[in-house]
């Protein structure tokens, strides 16, 4: 008897070790790609900014009390409220939480940083990340 439950106690153990392991190769991804939209919105790259994002038209965005649907229309969105260098200033993420929804989905809760010469911009966001063909992309967005 005492030998099953070591072997379930290890069982156990593992178990959570690759769970674990999943989820910080998960979050390790999520933030990497969170990463490269700063360097890219920095370098006023805001093409780069959107490789982020789910390209569909079923991307929603959510902002203002305003709801976009569409990768096209958000990208056409940020060209027209960025209009250039003096607008997308330097972006940096502050990540608050991470959170897994379930295998194939987290929400990112963290604040933006833009500093810029037209005047700084800061708020709060909520992302959903979902594992779409094997990669993370940014399914819904939710900024204030």
């Amino acid at each position: 008897m005492k030998t099953k439950s070591i072997q379930l106690s290890f069982l156990f153990s593992i178990s959570f070790l690759f769970v674990s392991i999943a989820q910080n190769s998960d979050e390790k991804a999520i933030l990497e790609i969170m990463a490269q939209q700063e360097k890219a919105w920095s370098d006023g790259n805001l093409e780069g900014f959107m490789q982020g994002y789910w390209k569909s038209d079923s991307l929603t965005y959510y902002s203002g009390a305003r709801i976009t649907k569409g990768w096209q229309t958000t990208l056409d969105n940020y060209k027209k409220g960025y209009p250039n260098k003096d607008y997308t200033g330097t972006l940096n993420f502050t990540i608050d939480q991470i959170t897994q929804i379930n295998d194939g989905a987290y929400y990112v809760m963290g604040q933006y940083h833009l500093k810029r010469k037209v005047g700084d911009a800061n708020g709060t966001f909520m992302i959903i990340f979902k594992k779409i063909d094997r990669v993370w992309k940014i399914v819904a967005d939710s900024s204030c």
